[in-house]
């Protein structure tokens, strides 16, 4: 497919299974209308303390000033994304007589937006809620698909359902609070895109000088495109949908170890999933002939952007535990998405365990 040369102006609203994603000034505009028609009992902002400092503003802004709501602030982090936190919002949205004509706007990055989504979705058995993104990672993936949910301990996202937005609004005016690393988390989403449904992504990110908000409007939109095809065809993640996740089997393990680990720096979800596709790409040249020389190009392209993660051979154990824990599993046993060629998934495809290990070995080596 051919990538199309797009700017944040001219990218046009999405329709998604009954919701749309919209963008920029077109989405606050939808917004106040919903509001204004929907006549709710309160409207209640779902923030974290770096959306509330540098987000919220700007946000407050686009609603022309005359927004009332409440506000629900919570602890920034994959840590905090827990039922823990779900039960305190569940007692803020109480104590402040919430009820269901009450409707909660997620302003945040993707641990917002999918326990805010989450918690709506469970109080008083349902009330609306609408998806406001605020980092690449967020908008080029949690915002997409009615994903909600929480981790359980360290295992990531165990705990959830299906629930869809009311709309999604995209702003890439939000990519300007971003620090360089949180850019980059963001990027290998998009970089996923690029290996599994079109190829054109990945030539463009190789030819970017550097990662500038201004300059991937186009990646933004076109990988929103992707997943919400994907979505419409297989909203329950019974078929091609598990495309989504190469990378993931890996990459979920590694963050849920380097979470628990008190001996490990922390990986976002992108250097998690970095990791995850180059190892994933190797498991795909070994077992279906993906050409070995772009896995060896992919892997220093992640190594000259990410870094070489700190993992040991004596990590390797509990990295394989983690995977069994992996939602795509069936009946024990740990499913991978792998490769036969760019754009050509191959599904629940089981490795052995020597295998598994090469493949870590790989990024090792």
């Amino acid at each position: 497919m051919h990538l199309k040369k797009l700017n944040t102006k001219g990218m046009q609203s999405i329709q998604s299974t009954d919701y749309y994603v919209h963008f920029q000034d077109v989405g606050y505009s939808e917004l106040r209308n919903y509001l204004n028609a929907s006549n709710f009992s309160k409207v209640i902002l779902l923030l974290d303390e770096n959306t509330e400092q540098h987000c919220l503003e700007h946000f407050l802004m686009k609603m022309d000033g005359a927004l009332v709501y409440d506000k629900i602030c919570i602890p920034s982090g994959e840590v905090h994304k827990n039922l823990s936190t779900c039960e305190k919002v569940w007692m803020e949205l109480t104590e402040m007589n919430a009820d269901r004509k009450s409707v909660i706007v997620n302003l945040g990055g993707g641990v917002i937006t999918d326990m805010g989504g989450f918690i709506a979705s469970c109080f008083k058995r349902g009330i609306p809620f609408v998806n406001i993104p605020t980092t690449l990672l967020s908008m080029v993936d949690a915002s997409v698909g009615g994903k909600t949910g929480v981790d359980l301990g360290a295992l990531k996202n165990l705990i959830g359902l299906f629930s869809n937005p009311e709309m999604v609004i995209i702003d890439p005016h939000f990519l300007n609070t971003l620090s360089e690393r949180e850019l980059k988390s963001g990027l290998a989403e998009i970089i996923k895109y690029g290996l599994t449904f079109d190829q054109a992504i990945w030539t463009k990110i190789k030819q970017l000088n550097r990662l500038d908000p201004s300059g991937i409007g186009d990646l933004i939109y076109r990988s929103i495109e992707i997943k919400n095809d994907v979505v419409l065809k297989d909203l329950k993640e019974t078929g091609m949908r598990k495309a989504l996740n190469f990378g993931h089997t890996i990459g979920h393990a590694l963050e849920s170890y380097y979470l628990e680990n008190e001996h490990k720096n922390t990986l976002t979800h992108g250097e998690a999933i970095a990791v995850g596709m180059v190892i994933e790409l190797y498991y795909s040249s070994l077992q279906y002939g993906f050409p070995i020389q772009e896995t060896d190009a992919l892997k220093q392209y992640i190594l000259k952007i990410y870094g070489k993660v700190d993992i040991k051979k004596e990590d390797f154990d509990p990295i394989i535990a983690l995977m069994i824990y992996d939602k795509k599993n069936v009946s024990g046993k740990v499913n991978f998405v792998l490769l036969g060629a760019y754009e050509k998934c191959l599904l629940d495809v089981n490795l052995n365990e020597k295998t598994v290990r090469a493949g870590l070995q790989y990024y090792l080596d």
